[in-house]
């Protein structure tokens, strides 16, 4: 029986998002994100929110969070528009930051030597969440 990862969403906060988004907060032993709020919807859990408007984030520290964190910053990247010219090449850096998480995994041991292409998920399909380090 092949193992199934839920799904993952990364989507602007609704407004009845604000419960969770304080129990998130109080996990993470900080104020809540001011909005408006990008959150990383694991499983119908939020597990990882980003506020858009200054940039703090809170992330549920009983969980692995940091591939989600770098989802909800390229996602921000993409959305700010007081920051047009370099949006491009911040959403790159952070792509860039999900396929060495993703591909990690697949790294010889050698830490100088370059992984093979096989072993790596297509970026597409990483940045949409569809594949997971395991």
């Amino acid at each position: 029986m092949p193992l199934s990862s839920p799904p993952i969403f990364i989507r602007n906060a609704y407004p009845d998002d604000a419960d969770a988004l304080g129990r998130l907060a109080a996990l993470d032993s900080a104020p809540v994100p001011p909005a408006p709020v990008l959150v990383a919807d694991v499983g119908g859990e939020l597990r990882a929110a980003l506020s858009l408007s200054d940039g703090s984030l809170v992330a549920d520290p009983f969980v692995a969070t940091a591939d989600l964190v770098v989802l909800l910053e390229v996602q921000a990247a993409q959305l700010r528009p007081w920051r047009r010219r370099s949006r491009g090449w911040a959403a790159m850096r952070a792509a860039a930051a999900v396929w060495r998480g993703l591909t990690a995994q697949h790294r010889p041991a050698d830490a100088g030597a370059v992984p093979r292409a096989v072993s790596q998920p297509p970026l597409s399909l990483a940045l949409h969440g569809l594949t997971r380090a395991h």
